[in-house]
């Protein structure tokens, strides 16, 4: 299975040193002060790009502001940053999320204290940023409340994401887990089930339960889901196939076992 990569030219720059490829598409916040302000406002962000070696006084008092904060960083050379923006960076680039994300622990206990019985995809390390906008436009129409995924490793919610969603990121919940496997464990204490759709399941889709609280966990298109989350679910299963190919594509996948819960508490 193919992944999909945007592929960018970046710049001519000397034969010894890398080449960086700009990122379009996605807003940018850049220069520490700036970047701290946007913290203060409460934006959400993708990642923040910090410069190597960034000088001493200034990151300090980046590093202050990011107290209590879970963003992801990156630290990378200043080559990178310079070609994402020609503007004075100060060794600071912020990659804004277009939506905001949600604590899935304040997610449950809401769903919870309305009586509701939540439903809730987890997506382990899917990448692909087409695969997770049709996976969450597909859990939009399926009624999934909310949609976890791994704060590093994972597809991020970008205007090509919200794109190929139809607009569904900007009407369901996403939340961001620190510690993924923590995050199922707090789901599964809560009583939701939790089902893991895998390759190596011994309940075919059709025979598996999916009425009342259900958390689905679906795994990255390299690798499927990992083998601690696998041990943690309550049930593992299969979708039957006849031929020869030995996966679905995730997004496929998803949609027939959503589909599934839908169908057996409709009819």
């Amino acid at each position: 299975m193919s992944k999909y990569e945007n592929k960018y030219e970046g710049r001519d720059r000397d034969s010894n040193e890398k080449s960086y490829s700009r990122k379009p598409k996605e807003d940018m916040i850049f220069g520490v002060r700036s970047v701290i302000e946007a913290i203060r406002a409460g934006r959400g962000f993708n990642k923040i790009l910090i410069q190597k070696g960034m000088d001493k006084e200034l990151f300090l008092e980046l590093k202050e502001e990011l107290k209590g904060h879970h963003f992801q960083l990156q630290f990378v050379p200043t080559e990178k940053l310079n070609a994402m923006t020609e503007n004075n960076h100060q060794g600071v680039v912020a990659l804004v999320s277009p939506i905001d994300y949600h604590n899935i622990e304040e997610v449950v206990e809401g769903l919870l204290e309305e009586g509701k019985k939540p439903f809730i995809l987890a997506l382990d390390r899917v990448t692909d940023i087409r695969n997770f906008g049709a996976i969450a436009r597909t859990a939009e129409c399926e009624g999934v409340d909310a949609i976890l995924i791994p704060n590093k490793g994972s597809a991020q919610v970008t205007a090509d994401a919200i794109k190929t969603s139809a607009g569904a990121l900007n009407r369901i919940k996403v939340c961001k887990a620190d510690n993924f496997k923590d995050s199922l464990f707090y789901i599964q204490q809560c009583g939701v089930r939790i089902v893991a759709c895998t390759e190596k399941g011994n309940v075919p889709l059709y025979e598996t339960n999916f009425k009342g609280s259900v958390c689905v966990i679906m795994g990255s298109e390299m690798d499927g889901i990992t083998s601690d989350l696998l041990k943690l679910a309550d049930v593992k299963c299969k979708i039957p196939m006849r031929g020869e190919i030995a996966s679905l594509n995730v997004s496929v996948a998803a949609g027939m076992v959503l589909y599934e819960k839908l169908r057996q508490e409709l009819y």
